[in-house]
């Protein structure tokens, strides 16, 4: 549970030490270029359809000219700048959580600044909710849209095969879902490589153009973009509902801090893909004012026919890789939800020994596939996706700024006039590409927030429902101390052995311990009552990982620990308590606690008629959430042959 900021540190110290300090340097190109593989790929490959789609929303109401092309190059350059180079690499990227970002880390770290506040943790924790429904809804779309923006150069290369596009696409997602099981680790090492090359081709393909026509680099300034306003506002609003796609995967830099470090993403933005991008969107926008009928398809474009063929080939290994960080991600954010308690136990697979990081959830990666080979048939082309994509890009942007404003006061002690600035650069700017986005959900924007939607009534269902059987199994379980007096007391017979009950607290008594006296009449020689903490951290170092307590009779052998984890920590449990026993936390020697039982507390859940807290719709699908739950024994890391599930039925 040792976390990536430590591990990365260590490994620095060792190498410096060995070489002087090149081993560093090399050790910080290393994780740039791999922060180029993982972080980038979604804002990488927006050059595909970016610039497209504002020239052909609402039926090309942006005209190739030039108050229009460099009023868009204008608004393309001072987004990138203003929300992703300023608002997460130099401000965002600071608000870390133990290293780790994300929407759940800043949501978590929000909690922590305003526990004391009285409502403050549910509150936040709501926003956190909505924040990663959003990135759901952005989930399901990144990789349709990606992909399919890929494979469209086709139509431009070898217009002969343009009905063949959608089909290829299926089965290169077919394929790229398939693959998840088998984890990232083999083919990871190739993503760097593949975008660095990626980042260069493009920068190279728009550098010929900016040089034949070098007036596009007016553009930059934006004076353009406020000219293009005022002259026309009613378009501007419309364009920006596309402008938005050159910052989508902007939460992406964020996410992944705790992979590479803030300085590896700094290096990797600054230094190869915002010039790239930059140098990308400049040649487009110069063959657009030279050849108008170029803004069907700019990207494809900028190269000659020949390049054509194989670039299709390198765009649809970036957009993959774009798609699987996003799938990534979404894997990642599923099990910090349910360390949180709001998503049921499921199935998690480790894909690697050595990273942590590289997970395999069954039953997300079967949701996001059907979910993406839906829309992708529905839809059927990037330039109809992209209407949809912008609002759960931008609801997440907005999500960020929201959290980020509430964090700087406490945590940087930032001046009234700081937020203010911020509020309406970042707020303003973000909320108004919301708005020219929402007008498009009746084209498809509607797809994200009833991901969302869904998402929220799931979520804020089992969190409801986890607290309802909580409340009912306290009423049946009773008190814990009173059952050890009893134990006690009575001189119940002890059998040899070392009993292990998973069980949230120590106040009430484990139903499988309760079960196992009442009817075995027996308790074993050592009992361990294991209460599993999620905290607001990402990651628990051992030292900080464990707390024991006697429960009031030193020599009982009845004794409750407190496990904690991180959101982002393997809970494996056997694990942890052998950590605890080599730690002398736990007075039970190691080799004993090989071969300890495990008891499950778990019992069927009967909802009743009433509300009883709870509406009769939501009660079952609590219930349904429930019984596809994964197994707690697999959860926690338990042997199967060592593990017994015991308990009675709870009302709901």
């Amino acid at each position: 549970m040792t976390s990536v900021t430590e591990t990365r540190s260590q490994t620095a110290t060792t190498d410096t030490a060995d070489d002087g300090g090149h081993g560093l340097r090399k050790g910080a190109a290393a994780l740039a270029l791999a922060a180029l593989g993982v972080v980038f790929g979604d804002i990488g490959t927006s050059p595909l359809y970016a610039l497209r789609t504002v020239f052909t929303i609402d039926g090309g109401i942006v005209k190739a000219n030039q108050e229009d092309v460099y009023g868009v190059i204008s608004m393309m350059f001072w987004s990138i700048t203003i929300i992703v180079s300023i608002k997460y690499v130099l401000v965002l990227m600071r608000a870390d959580n133990d290293g780790e970002g994300g929407v759940m880390a800043l949501a978590a770290l929000t909690r922590r600044l305003y526990s004391k506040r009285r409502g403050g943790a549910v509150i936040f924790l709501v926003i956190g909710i909505v924040g990663v429904s959003l990135f759901y809804g952005d989930s399901v779309i990144t990789p349709a849209v990606s992909v399919l923006s890929a494979v469209e150069g086709l139509a431009t290369a070898a217009p002969s095969v343009e009905h063949l596009i959608v089909p290829i696409a299926a089965v290169i997602l077919v394929l790229l879902f398939a693959a998840q099981r088998f984890g990232t680790g083999k083919v990871g090492n190739l993503f760097g490589p593949v975008m660095l090359l990626w980042f260069v081709v493009i920068a190279a393909a728009g550098v010929p153009h900016i040089i034949a026509h070098p007036g596009v680099l007016q553009g930059l300034s934006p004076t353009w973009a406020i000219a293009f306003l005022i002259a026309h506002p009613y378009i501007t609003f419309v364009a920006m509902g596309a402008v938005v796609l050159v910052i989508t995967g902007a939460e992406a830099l964020y996410a992944d801090m705790g992979h590479f470090g803030r300085p590896a993403i700094l290096r990797a933005w600054f230094f190869v893909v915002f010039p790239a991008l930059v140098l990308n969107y400049l040649g487009q926008a110069s063959l657009v004012l030279r050849d108008p009928t170029a803004a069907k398809d700019p990207f494809f474009l900028l190269f000659p026919n020949a390049l054509q063929i194989p670039l299709v080939v390198l765009a649809t290994m970036a957009t993959v890789i774009a798609s699987q960080a996003v799938i990534s991600g979404a894997f990642s954010l599923t099990r910090q939800a349910v360390q949180l308690g709001l998503l049921p136990p499921l199935t998690i697979r480790q894909t690697s020994r050595q990273e942590s990081g590289q997970i395999y959830l069954p039953a997300v990666n079967l949701l996001l596939f059907i979910g993406v080979m839906a829309i992708m048939l529905a839809f059927r082309s990037s330039a109809n996706l992209a209407t949809a994509y912008g609002v759960s890009v931008t609801g997440a942007l907005v999500v960020d700024t929201l959290l980020l404003l509430l964090v700087v006061r406490p945590l940087w002690k930032w001046k009234p006039w700081k937020l203010v600035l911020a509020a309406v650069l970042f707020g303003g700017l973000e909320l108004t590409f919301l708005a020219g986005n929402l007008s498009k959900i009746v084209h498809g924007g509607w797809v994200p927030l009833l991901i969302a939607l869904a998402v929220i009534t799931l979520m804020t269902t089992w969190r409801r429902g986890r607290a309802l059987v909580q409340d009912e199994r306290k009423e049946r379980e009773g008190s814990l101390a009173e059952f050890i007096e009893r134990v006690n007391s009575e001189h119940i017979p002890r059998v040899a052995g070392v009993a292990i009950f998973p069980h949230p607290n120590k106040e009430t008594t484990p139903l499988a311990l309760r079960a196992n006296v009442e009817h075995n009449h027996v308790v074993h020689r050592t009992v361990l009552i294991v209460s599993v903490i999620t905290a607001n951290v990402p990651h628990v170092p051992h030292a900080k990982a464990f707390f024991r307590d006697d429960l009031g009779y030193e020599d009982d052998g009845i004794d409750h620990i407190t496990v904690k984890f991180g959101f982002s920590d393997d809970q494996d449990l056997p694990k942890a308590l052998h950590a605890a026993c080599m730690a002398e936390v736990l007075d039970i020697d190691p080799d004993e606690m090989e071969h300890a039982s495990y008891f499950i507390s778990r019992g069927a859940l009967r909802p009743m008629p009433g509300n009883r807290g709870m509406v009769g719709w939501r009660k079952k699908l609590f219930v349904g959430l429930a019984h596809n739950a994964a197994d707690p024994a697999a959860r926690f890391g338990l042997p199967a042959k060592d593990t017994v599930t015991m308990g009675s039925d709870v009302e709901i």
